[in-house]
């Protein structure tokens, strides 16, 4: 199968059982004749958000100079199945986003950089339009049943890029092979491709690129801040639903609540919703949010929303659903929060990435020392071979963000985990504790409680920003907050 065909294997409308009475409405001469008429063209401006492509074209010269006299080839992916012939919505991949701008699915980009210049091609599907058969029987890019759909040379002139049709891929990475001296590629390019081609999978060129993705520029700086803002106001929504939820209403209208605010003001929700009341807190991805939302429980919200750029914001507050915290609850807050404070002291330029993981560590290890919860020393504990703290907070407290939610996964260790920080880098710091209902270790009070609390941050010359602040972050500003949105 190539990689038109790939794309077109969802083309045809789903099948039903035929009527063997009727003709296929394709084989119909007079209707495809009476289809092709009577139609004006609609506006098939592309979707392109505000200074993507300009972003995209400073993204494309930055990788360039990392592969003079390569060429390179980046696929942007299809949908993935659901079941039998649906789909879930398509969403690119993110290397690819980082540099074109676009949200085409089976799109494939192929540059030949020398240096800090670079030549670049978008290859994409065909639109089907009226007068081609295709515009009524193909489901995938048949103007009847997607909608407007914007051709070559409009996604051109949106993207300041060349487009061609993606029948025409293989000559063109033909092209660029021959012009360069090694080929690497990223991102889901199709097996078929890589194999007539000669493509490992590799993986040098993704890891480059979650390395330059580190470090954003001022554009993707602000559309963080525009997907944190739709965040806190989402965290406003739910907050409002917490006494529906507790009627009957459930985690799963607090999740849905947030899901379609989501939706409404950004491409949706930039991971699964964590609504975890009572025992499931604990539970680090608590995403079934199939159970009761308990009055006299806390309710751990962990939520972002994705804007229409694909920028993601991840928070995370925890809230008594009451209203008011209990002074165990509170005991827990507190020891979360003081760690919280610690780790962000730690965030800023010339700051290792593992400096606020120290920090936020020693907090929690001293706490639960305190409390009576570890069964060695602090110091033997926090040691590489100790660890025993991490019994309640197995997880890292700290990711960078961006694009993904755990954004630049694939850079090394070296670049990531054993960086210094520098301007422009945006990242979460997220520390907590999960006190699970049958682990025996723990009083009975301390049993099914989880608090995690989490902010996004960005790095300045100064020191850092907490883009999230906006959300109050200890026991009293969180009591405070609920009160004032809920108009108690």
């Amino acid at each position: 199968m190539t990689a038109s065909e790939e794309v077109a294997a969802r083309s045809m409308p789903a099948p039903t059982t035929p009527d063997p009475r009727l003709p296929r409405l394709a084989d119909v001469a007079a209707f495809t004749e009476y289809m092709a008429q009577g139609w004006g063209t609609p506006d098939r401006t592309p979707p392109v958000v505000a200074g993507a492509a300009a972003a995209a074209a400073q993204h494309r010269s930055r990788l360039s100079a990392e592969f003079a006299g390569q060429a390179l080839i980046v696929g942007a992916g299809t949908a993935p199945v659901r079941s039998n012939d649906t789909y879930y919505d398509f969403r690119p991949d993110s290397d690819f986003y980082w540099l074109t701008g676009a949200a085409l699915e089976g799109a494939v980009l192929v540059m030949t950089p020398s240096g800090a210049s670079h030549e670049a091609t978008l290859f994409i599907p065909a639109p089907f339009y009226a007068g081609d058969p295709r515009f009524f029987t193909n489901a995938a890019h048949g103007e009847m049943w997607v909608g407007s759909a914007a051709d070559f040379s409009d996604w051109a002139a949106a993207l300041s890029l060349p487009v061609k049709a993606l029948t025409e891929l293989d000559a063109g990475i033909g092209a660029a092979m021959r012009a360069s001296s090694g080929t690497l590629a990223a991102g889901p390019v199709q097996a078929d491709v890589r194999r007539r081609h000669g493509i490992g999978a590799g993986g040098a060129l993704g890891r480059v690129l979650s390395t330059l993705r580190m470090v954003k520029d001022d554009w993707e700086i602000a559309q963080l801040r525009a997907a944190v803002g739709h965040t806190v106001d989402g965290f406003a929504a739910v907050v409002r639903e917490i006494p529906a939820a507790i009627q009957g209403g459930g985690e799963r209208w607090l999740q849905g609540t947030f899901d379609r605010h989501a939706r409404t003001v950004g491409n949706g929700a930039g991971y699964a919703t964590i609504v975890g009341s009572g025992k499931h807190a604990p539970t680090l991805h608590w995403v079934r949010c199939d159970g009761p939302v308990l009055e006299d429980e806390v309710l751990l919200l962990d939520m972002g929303v994705e804007a229409n750029s694909l920028y993601t914001a991840d928070v995370t507050r925890t809230f008594p659903a009451s209203g008011t915290f209990s002074p165990v609850q509170r005991q827990v807050h507190d020891l979360v929060e003081k760690s919280h404070r610690a780790g962000l002291a730690q965030v800023g330029p010339g700051k290792h990435f593992a400096d606020f993981h120290d920090a936020c560590m020693e907090v929690i290890a001293n706490g639960l020392n305190d409390w009576g919860l570890l069964p060695v020393s602090v110091d033997e504990a926090l040691s590489p071979r100790g660890q025993h703290h991490r019994r309640y907070l197995v997880c890292g407290v700290g990711h960078h963000l961006g694009l993904d939610v755990h954004d630049c996964a694939q850079s090394s260790y070296e670049s990531y985990q054993g960086s210094p920080l520098v301007p422009g880098m945006a990242l979460t710091v997220e520390p907590g504790l999960y006190f699970h209902e049958h682990d025996l270790t723990l009083p009975p009070e301390l049993r099914g409680i989880g608090v995690r609390l989490e902010d996004d941050i960005v790095v300045t010359d100064a020191g850092s920003d907490v883009i999230s602040e906006a959300l109050p972050l200890d026991a009293a500003g969180i009591e405070a907050w609920m009160r004032q949105i809920q108009g108690a």
